[in-house]
């Protein structure tokens, strides 16, 4: 609808300050001659819209203009009430305020709207967080909230995936909650980096500031980190033959990293094709999975598998003998 585009384009160039008509038109998915157009029925209906051709130029509100929002539709309003709190708001000391604003906006809606949004609570919930987390923040958790709003440097202790611990001095960007677990991402060397919160030992807060990157934008950081993640992650690839009744669970564990293969044997079991980023998490698996999974590449997998076998065979049975003696 018109009216809609309308708005939508007040809103944008609100948020967003000077833009140009063809990136309103991508944004919108019109053309430009339609964006002109509404340019000019906002600037007849008494909006302070207004628009500069050549270099630089663009389409713009008055710095003083703000539009007041009245109207929301039903699905936008249903939208907010979807999900109620999160921890992660709770987390960064806002999760009182995010209630208290829902308890606003519930009471400020017409009394039409009310049963609607209750309608969609009670069918309807999105719960970002992981089954199991450590609800205990770090102790310094507030200093590091503190570097990431006042852009000051960071002096740090932090584990590597592989157990080993390093010093590091970061100047920190942004926090980053994903499925209930925290992640900074701080620039160091020239590089923008990402390290999980949990695996901070120690964290001092230096008198020390910086200035952020004028072209840094979170949004897209986190999207290529993510993408990159992806690529990266999935560098060891295995093909196993998973008993019907462990199937269920390799899918739970490893979402969107399988990939069935033919059909099912005349047992019954299914073949899988799996990627991970090492062999040590596949041997893990194989090992979970015991005598319901048969390994079919690569070779080498199994021979890490049968070695690994073999080794904790003899410290079991060593172990047993040393329980054993008087």
């Amino acid at each position: 609808m018109r009216a809609d585009r309308l708005l939508a384009v007040l809103l944008l160039l609100q948020t967003r300050g000077k833009m140009t008509a063809g990136r309103l038109a991508d944004e919108l998915g019109v053309s430009r001659r339609t964006i002109l157009r509404d340019v000019d029925a906002l600037s007849i209906a008494g909006i302070p819209i207004y628009s500069e051709g050549g270099h630089g130029g663009g389409i713009a509100l008055d710095e003083h203009y703000r539009t007041t929002l009245t109207g929301l539709h039903t699905p936008e309003l249903q939208s907010l009430f979807v999900s109620g709190n999160t921890p992660a708001l709770r987390d960064v000391g806002l999760g009182a305020a995010s209630e208290s604003l829902l308890l606003k906006l519930l009471a400020a809606l017409p009394a039409a709207q009310r049963p609607a949004v209750d309608h969609l609570r009670q069918r309807l919930m999105v719960d970002p967080a992981w089954w199991w987390q450590d609800n205990q923040l770090p102790a310094f958790w507030d200093d590091l909230q503190q570097a990431v709003y006042e852009d000051r440097v960071i002096e740090t202790t932090y584990e590597h995936y592989d157990g080993s611990i390093v010093e590091r001095t970061l100047r920190p960007y942004s926090l980053i909650s994903k499925s209930s677990l925290w992640y900074l991402v701080a620039e160091r060397g020239g590089d923008m980096r990402t390290y999980r919160v949990a695996r901070f030992h120690s964290l001092r807060l230096l008198d020390e500031r910086f200035t952020r990157r004028p072209d840094f934008d979170l949004p897209t950081y986190w999207r290529e980190h993510l993408q990159s993640f992806v690529d990266h992650f999935s560098e060891y690839g295995c093909t196993l033959r998973i008993h019907p009744e462990r199937l269920a669970f390799v899918r739970w564990l490893m979402p969107g990293r399988w990939q069935e293969l033919g059909t099912a044997d005349e047992r019954g079991w299914v073949t899988l094709r799996l990627v991970m980023d090492s062999i040590l998490m596949a041997k893990m698996l194989v090992f979970s999975l015991g005598r319901a999974a048969e390994i079919l590449d690569p070779p080498d997998l199994a021979a890490a598998v049968l070695a690994d076998a073999h080794d904790l065979m003899q410290q079991l049975g060593t172990a047993a003998s040393e329980q054993r003696e008087p």
